[in-house]
């Protein structure tokens, strides 16, 4: 074995082996016993950072497999390659970029020159820019064509530019100016604009397209509708009042009818899963006011720093990363469950599964060739207690075992009862059921049946990490976006993968453009066209008619 080889491929590694060998040795260990056999698990296995709190004492793992996970994390220079990150290096090969969106969050005054151009000079410019426009937005001092002050925002985008903005609207709706309402648009099915334009004023609508190259086929289709419905009501000359971009192409922007005075720009280091903390951002912080997102900055800038700073061994980033390998690669586990207590973070699941699918859906390592063991794992989830009336039951009995992210807000913004203590109380009892289980000895002391204690029987061994903020303040958003990003660095590192680039995504775009083509002649003969989507096509341009 060349030390290129070991590089290149973890399992080569003197730590993948000996974490193998562990795994063998938990085999037919329960975390209930795991937990009963250590007192001392309650303070090794649980963690602090930027007001984030991070219990892993349901994980199936024992200090020996954080030690080795640890001890992979040197072997596979994880923390080189977040300094690496950090600085500016161009750490997505297969575009040549850097990845820089802690540079986005990072304070005033900070500097990072990145291939020659000052990096934080450019986000704070822009941030400025930002905030002076949504202060006249909020204020009224931005009117419509017509003289009217706006009242709704609707942010056209797809992925990272919709995802973000409205995941963190729900977040954060109770800092919000209620007065106001916000709508976003991503899908290129009609209904989704229909339905988002529904009820809303033209004359004190702003309409924010948000596309880095103003060429996205969803994002313009749907920017079109959206002008077309202004201009119908307002005019063509309304179009520079009512809309504004989120891009980087001045000519397209212009062409549109925006004023290319109100493009605000991000870069190409900044990935759009990574994204919502940038320009992309822009309908946050009209939302929740220019204070209000410098907050959300500032608590991912601070789980940024904990994650450049703290020790391996209380840095939470790595350490989620590293069980999140331990998980995948060791015990087999396929899926994690992001279960929310919390009914702002309604669309964290979702947003989560692009931050983590996107990032680790790969099967080629950094040198090109093909992994030979699991990279990412797929990521979903609901808010609780909703889930608890829905899937949880195969979480709890089902064949397939899912690791659980358990996420609890202690303080609630809407005080109603003691509704939040009944919530939190639903959130701890399922993470100690799906971990510590319920044995058919202890069902069958309940006095159940002989011929139901099977039924009742509650395997549990399943691993949740029970993760938790004081309140759900934009500060807290941010720090807990910012670990999940790091951790999902972290998992990439070890894998030896691009985290960075999403080729998957590409071809499937070239391919609906040829076949739109042919929807648009009416005809399926395109020759490159496969036998089924060929028959498809003309089942549906049948169905059509």
């Amino acid at each position: 074995m060349t030390s290129n080889q070991a590089a290149a491929d973890p399992t080569l590694t003197p730590a993948w082996a000996e974490l193998a060998a562990l795994a063998a040795a938990l085999d037919g260990t329960t975390i209930r016993a795991l937990c009963e056999g250590d007192p001392q698990r309650l303070d090794s296995l649980a963690w602090t950072g930027a007001g984030v709190s991070l219990d892993a004492t349901r994980q199936r793992v024992t200090p020996d497999v954080v030690a080795a996970l640890l001890r992979l994390a040197q072997e596979r220079d994880v923390l080189a390659r977040r300094d690496q990150m950090l600085a500016g290096g161009h750490i997505n090969v297969t575009e040549d970029r850097a990845v820089l969106h802690t540079a986005l969050r990072a304070p005033a005054g900070s500097a990072l020159v990145v291939d020659g151009q000052d990096v934080s000079a450019d986000v704070q410019d822009v941030l400025a820019r930002m905030s002076a426009f949504a202060d006249d937005v909020r204020s009224g001092a931005w009117m419509g064509a017509s003289g009217q002050r706006i009242s709704a925002v609707v942010n056209i985008g797809i992925g990272g530019s919709d995802l973000g903005p409205a995941m963190a609207y729900l977040a954060l709706r109770h800092f919000s100016d209620r007065d106001m309402t916000f709508r976003f648009v991503s899908n290129v099915d009609p209904t989704d604009m229909v339905e988002a334009l529904h009820g809303l004023d033209p004359a004190e609508t702003l309409v924010i397209v948000a596309s880095k190259t103003f060429t996205t086929l969803e994002t313009m289709s749907n920017a079109h509708a959206a002008r077309d419905w202004v201009v119908g009501a307002l005019g063509e000359d309304a179009v520079s009042r009512h809309f504004v971009a989120v891009s980087t192409n001045a000519e397209l922007v212009e062409r549109f009818g925006i004023d290319t005075a109100n493009m605000f720009g991000f870069w190409d280091w900044v990935g759009g899963r990574y994204s919502m903390d940038s320009s992309i951002g822009l309908s946050t912080m009209i939302a929740i006011g220019p204070a209000g997102f410098r907050d959300l900055l500032a608590g991912f800038h601070a789980m940024d720093v904990h994650f450049a700073s703290a020790p391996a061994e209380a840095n939470l980033p790595l350490l989620m990363g590293l069980l999140a390998v331990w998980n995948r690669n060791f015990l087999g586990i396929q899926m994690t469950a992001v279960l929310p207590y919390s009914q702002y973070l309604s669309r964290f699941p979702a947003y989560l599964q692009q931050l983590t699918m996107e990032s680790n859906g790969k099967s080629v390592r950094l040198d090109g060739a093909p992994v030979g063991y699991d990279t990412g794992a797929v990521f979903w989830g609901e808010p609780g207690t909703n889930g608890q009336h829905s899937f949880y039951q195969l979480l709890h009995q089902g064949t397939t075992t899912v690791a659980c992210d358990v996420i609890v807000v202690a303080r609630s913004d809407n005080p109603l009862g003691d509704q939040q203590d009944m919530l939190v109380a639903n959130a701890l009892a399922q993470a100690s059921v799906l971990s510590m289980g319920r044995t058919s000895a202890e069902v069958a002391a309940d006095g159940t049946p002989a011929a139901l204690v099977p039924h009742k029987v509650m395997p549990g061994n399943r691993p949740v990490s029970v993760i938790m903020v004081e309140s759900l303040r934009p500060h807290a958003l941010g720090a807990l976006v910012a670990l999940y990003e790091h951790s999902v660095f972290t998992q990439g590192a070890v894998w030896g993968i691009d985290s960075f680039d999403q080729w998957g995504v590409e071809l499937g775009k070239k391919v609906a453009m040829g076949i739109l083509g042919d929807l648009r002649a009416g005809s399926a003969d395109d020759p490159v066209l496969d036998g089924p989507t060929r028959a498809s096509v003309e089942r549906y341009l049948a169905m059509r008619g």
